[in-house]
This record gives C-alpha cells, structure tokens and sequence, in this order.
C-alpha cells in the first residue's frame, strides 16, 4: 500500500463510536462576476449553510468535536507546516507512538489529514487547504484584540 486515503463513506469507526466522515458538497451559488474573471483569478464558492441536511451537520459537529482535544489538535497543527512523520510527532509533542497513531487515525477518518507510507514509515500532512484555513482563520480569531467586550 503506497499511501493511505481517508474514508470515502459516512458512518462509525469501529470500536470508537466516533463518525466517519464523507464529503460536504458545497451548495455553491456562482457569483456571476466571478464566472466572468479570467481562469487565473481565484472565484469564491459559498456555501448554503440553511441547505445543509441533518447528517452534513452531524458530520460538521463531529469535525468540531474532534477539534476539541487539546492533543489532537496539536498534532493536527504539527502537520500544518508540511509531511510530518508519526514518530517525529511523537517526540516534537511528548505523545506515546500509539497515542499519536490513534489520533491521527481519528484525524484520517475526518479527513482532516492524509497520510503517504514511504518505506516503513507514514508521513501526515493537513488533508487540504480548507482545513489549513480553518486552522488560520481560529489562530487569528484568537489573537485579535477583544478589549471592547
């Protein structure tokens, strides 16, 4: 097997009762000006979240959810910067191999991160660039100034 690929079908992980994830398919509305910018210009899908089915918000809160663990989202942002190997994980956060390796299980089912096997070892990166936004976007809220509250 030469590289690992996140779960393509919604349900529970055996023995965790933790979801797998499947893929929220945007509802997209094409910003007709967007349309009309050249292919090279980035256009924006937003997504209906007053569409979105009872199981998408199931699967939307689980996400959160797994982002609660104060372990798993450390290592998730170990994995920010670029393939990161299990046991380097492992070292750079203090975690034992089979706490990291469970995690990052966890983290691969929510497609939140992909793993590649090279040799005997699997390297983690972030999934895509939407998870490494969200991950931007949290860090930024946090460090704003919120003296006016």
């Amino acid at each position: 097997m030469d590289s690992i690929s996140p779960a393509n079908e919604a349900g529970p992980v055996p023995g965790t009762g933790i979801l797998c994830m499947t893929a929220l398919k945007p509802k997209t509305k094409v910003d007709k000006q967007a349309a009309a910018k050249p292919a090279d210009v980035e256009t924006h899908h937003h997504l209906d979240y007053s569409s979105l089915s009872q199981n998408e918000i199931t699967i939307l809160a689980e996400t959160f959810r797994l982002l609660g663990d104060p372990s798993r989202l450390k290592i998730l942002l170990s994995c920010v910067s670029g393939p990161i190997s299990v046991g380097d994980i492992a070292e750079k956060l203090d975690l034992s191999l089979s706490l990291v390796s469970h995690h990052l299980r966890l983290l691969r089912g929510a497609r939140l991160v992909k793993g590649e096997r090279q040799a005997k070892q699997v390297f983690y990166a972030i999934a895509d660039q939407h998870v490494s936004q969200v991950l931007q976007d949290m860090a930024t809220h946090i460090s704003e100034d919120h003296s006016d509250e």
